[in-house]
C-alpha cells in the first residue's frame, strides 16, 4: 500500500505542476467525492463486486465543463498496468480506471487515467475516454488520432475528449433538446415572437461573457435586470469593436426584448422574473458549449431549431437555413486549409463559416495560426440586421471580436470592393430562395460569389434545382466566366419542413467554361442516411451520416463515374445541370412501385419549385 503511495505522489506532483490546483473553478478530490451525482454513481461500485462504495485516487472536476470529468487510478508496480481482458480492477490500473469509468458515464463523459510506477520517468500512463452514454470506453487519442501516453493539462483533456464524435453527437443531442425545453418555455411565460427568440439567446449569451454579469444577474430585480442586460450587451459588442458595423445597428435588433413587458415582472411561479429564469437556464445548460467548444454553432442550432415551430415569415424572406452537416460537407468539398480565405456574401448566423474555421482549426498547431485564421481568414456579408448581429454575436462567442463582417447589401460596391481585398480562395453560399425580383435571382449571388473570388478559386452553393434544369440567361453569363466543376443532387427533404428540393454547385472561379475544356462532374446524393422524425425533424438516427459523408467527398475529388451514383458530362448554358439528365439506369431493377413512387415525387418537385 505504501508503494502506491508513492504513485500517487508523483501524480499529485504533475497535476500541481499543470496547474490543476491553480483554479478556483477546479475541485480535486482523492478517494471519495462530495459530489451528489458521483456519490451516486460510485455507490456499490466497490472493485471487488461484493457491494459497498468505490472510488478511484484522484476526481477532477470544473464548473466549466460540468458534462466531463477526469479520473486517476493508480499501482505501484508497471506489471500491474493493465490485464489482458481488462476484467481485474482489484490488481490493475486500467482494469480499475475502465470500471470507475463505466459507473460515472451515465451522467458524464468520463477521462479514465491509469498510471502506475515508482519513479517519475518510469510511469506507464494510460488514457481512456468513455463518453456519456455509451457502452464502450475508447483509447484517447489527439485530433490526429495519435494516442496521448501521458498526463495533459485539464484544458488538452477537455479539447481532446470533446474532438471525439460520439461525444460531440451527445452533446448536440442535449442541446436540442434543452432548445425544444426551452421553446416551449419562451412561448408559454416569455410571450416572445418567432424573431425575438434566437435573439433573446444570442444576446444572453454574449451578457454571459461579461464576468460581473454572470456573478451577479440573481441580485438585479426583475424590473431592473432587462436594463441590465441591455447594458451590459452594448457593453461587450463595444469591446468587441467590430469593424464596418455601427454599435447602434448591432445593438438595435435586442431594443424590442429589453422593454418586454412580459420579462421584467414579478410573478408567483417565478418571483425573479421571467428573463431571470431564461437567464440562469442558458447559464447552466448553454454557457458551457460557448466557453469550452468553440466549434461548435451554438446560435446557428438554436435559430434553425426554433424555425421548425414557426410557419411565420421564414419562406417569405427567403430564409432556408442550411443544415450543419451541409456545412460541413462544404468545407470538405472546397478541401478547407488552415490558410484558406473563406467567403460568405449571405452569413446568415454565419455557418458556413464556423464550419470551415472548425476544418481550418484542424490543421492549426499554433495560437498564432488560430488566431490568423480568426483575424483574417473569415469575410462575411450579411444584409439583415437581425441576422447579421446573430453572426456577429457568434463570433465574438468564439472569442474574435474582429472578424471581417459586413453589414449591408453583398451588391453594395463599397462592400464589394473591400471583400474583394481580402483575395478570397474558397466562396460558400446559400442565397435567399425565391425572391421575385429577377436582380435577386438565386443564380444572381452565385455570379457575385464568383467575381468576388480570386482566379482558380472554388465557389460553392447549395441552391433550388431549379437553378439547374429550367433555363435563365444567368448560367450563359457564369458559363462566359467561370467553370462549372460539379453539381450535386441533394436530398429531396434536406431543409424539411421547407419544401424546396435542392443541389449543389461548385465553380473553378475566373475560367471561363469553354477554355476549361473539362466535363463536369454530377452526383446523385440523394440520401444522407438522416430520416425525418415527428418531434425532432430530419436527424442522423442511425448514424450512416460521416460515412456517407466520406463516400461523396471520395467521389468528387476522384471524379469518378460509377452507374447510379455520378457521371461526368460536357455541358453548356442550354443543358440541364443536374445528374439525373445524364446517369444510365438500370431498368430490370425498377418495380411498379417505384416506378409510381418516382412519378408522385417528381409531381411533388413540380410543385413546389414552380417548373412547368
Amino acid at each position: 500500500m505504501a508503494n502506491e503511495r508513492i504513485t500517487e505522489n508523483l501524480v499529485r506532483d504533475i497535476l500541481r505542476a499543470l496547474k490543476y490546483y491553480d483554479s478556483k473553478d477546479t475541485q480535486i478530490e482523492e478517494q471519495k467525492s462530495q459530489i451528489v451525482e458521483v456519490k451516486k454513481l460510485l455507490k456499490g461500485a466497490s472493485k471487488t463486486g461484493k457491494g459497498g462504495a468505490g472510488a478511484p485516487e484522484f476526481i477532477v472536476s470544473t464548473s466549466a465543463t460540468p458534462d466531463f470529468i477526469i479520473i486517476f487510478e493508480c499501482k505501484a508496480k508497471t506489471k500491474y498496468h493493465e490485464s489482458l481482458k481488462r476484467n481485474k480492477p482489484v490488481v490493475y490500473a486500467v482494469d480499475g480506471a475502465l470500471h470507475y469509468a463505466k459507473r460515472l458515464s451515465k451522467s458524464y463523459n468520463v477521462i479514465a487515467v491509469a498510471v502506475s510506477g515508482q519513479t517519475k520517468s518510469g510511469l506507464k500512463i494510460s488514457n481512456f475516454l468513455h463518453p456519456k452514454g455509451a457502452n464502450q470506453p475508447k483509447e484517447l487519442t489527439n485530433k490526429s488520432g495519435k494516442l496521448i501516453t501521458s498526463i495533459i493539462s485539464f484544458e488538452d483533456y477537455i479539447e481532446h475528449g470533446t474532438f471525439d464524435p460520439e461525444v460531440a453527437k451527445k452533446r448536440h443531442h442535449d442541446l436540442m433538446e434543452f432548445s425544444r425545453e426551452l421553446h416551449n418555455f419562451m412561448r408559454d411565460h416569455a410571450k416572445l415572437t418567432e424573431s425575438e427568440k434566437p435573439l433573446l439567446v444570442s444576446g444572453t449569451l454574449i451578457a454571459l461573457k461579461n464576468k460581473a454579469f454572470a456573478k451577479s444577474y440573481d441580485a438585479h430585480k426583475p424590473e431592473d435586470l432587462q436594463k441590465e442586460w441591455m447594458r451590459i450587451i452594448k457593453e461587450e459588442f463595444k469591446k468587441a469593436n467590430i469593424p464596418h458595423s455601427k454599435e447602434y445597428s448591432m445593438t438595435q435588433p435586442y431594443s424590442s426584448i429589453a422593454v418586454h413587458p412580459n420579462l421584467g415582472k414579478a410573478n408567483k411561479r417565478f418571483p425573479k422574473g421571467v428573463l431571470y429564469e431564461l437567464i440562469r437556464m442558458l447559464n447552466e445548460k448553454v454557457w458551457p458549449f460557448i466557453s469550452v467548444y468553440h466549434d461548435f454553432d451554438v446560435v446557428g442550432q438554436f435559430y434553425g431549431e426554433f424555425l421548425k415551430y414557426t410557419g411565420g415569415d421564414k419562406k417569405a424572406l427567403g430564409i432556408v437555413l442550411t443544415p450543419r452537416h451541409i456545412t460541413e460537407l462544404f468545407a470538405l468539398l472546397a478541401n478547407v486549409k488552415k490558410d484558406s480565405k473563406v467567403l460568405d456574401i449571405c452569413a446568415g448566423t454565419g455557418g458556413f463559416l464556423i464550419s470551415a474555421m472548425h476544418q481550418m482549426f484542424k490543421q492549426a498547431v499554433t495560437a498564432k495560426q488560430k488566431k490568423k485564421i480568426k483575424d483574417k481568414g473569415l469575410i462575411g456579408v450579411e444584409n439583415q440586421p437581425q441576422m447579421y448581429t446573430l453572426a456577429a454575436s457568434n463570433m465574438i462567442l468564439r472569442g474574435d471580436g474582429k472578424a471581417n463582417l459586413h453589414q449591408g447589401s453583398c451588391f453594395d460596391k463599397a462592400i464589394s470592393k473591400e471583400i474583394k481585398k481580402h483575395k478570397c480562395n474558397i466562396g460558400m453560399l446559400n442565397p435567399p430562395y425565391s425572391q421575385s425580383d429577377e436582380d435577386l435571382h438565386e443564380l444572381v449571388f452565385v455570379k457575385h460569389m464568383l467575381d468576388c473570388l480570386v482566379k482558380n478559386g472554388t465557389g460553392i452553393a447549395i441552391v433550388p434545382m431549379s437553378c439547374a434544369i429550367s433555363p435563365h440567361p444567368m448560367k450563359e453569363d457564369l458559363l462566359k466566366h467561370h467553370t462549372l466543376d460539379a453539381v450535386m443532387s441533394m436530398p429531396t427533404e434536406l431543409f424539411y419542413p421547407v419544401g424546396t428540393v435542392p443541389c449543389i454547385m461548385i465553380f473553378k472561379a475566373h475560367v471561363p467554361h469553354e477554355q476549361s475544356n473539362r466535363k463536369t462532374w454530377f452526383g446523385y446524393w440523394k440520401d444522407d442516411g438522416f430520416i425525418k422524425t415527428k418531434h425532432k425533424g430530419r436527424i442522423d438516427q442511425y448514424d450512416k451520416w460521416s460515412l456517407i459523408r466520406d463516400r461523396w467527398v471520395e467521389t468528387y475529388r476522384n471524379r469518378d463515374d460509377i452507374p447510379g451514383e455520378c457521371v461526368k458530362q460536357y455541358v453548356t448554358h442550354n443543358d440541364e445541370w443536374c445528374a439525373e439528365a445524364y446517369m444510365t439506369t438500370n431498368y430490370a431493377t425498377i418495380t411498379q412501385d417505384i416506378f409510381e413512387e418516382t412519378v408522385k415525387k417528381y409531381m411533388i418537385f413540380k410543385l413546389n419549385n414552380g417548373v412547368s
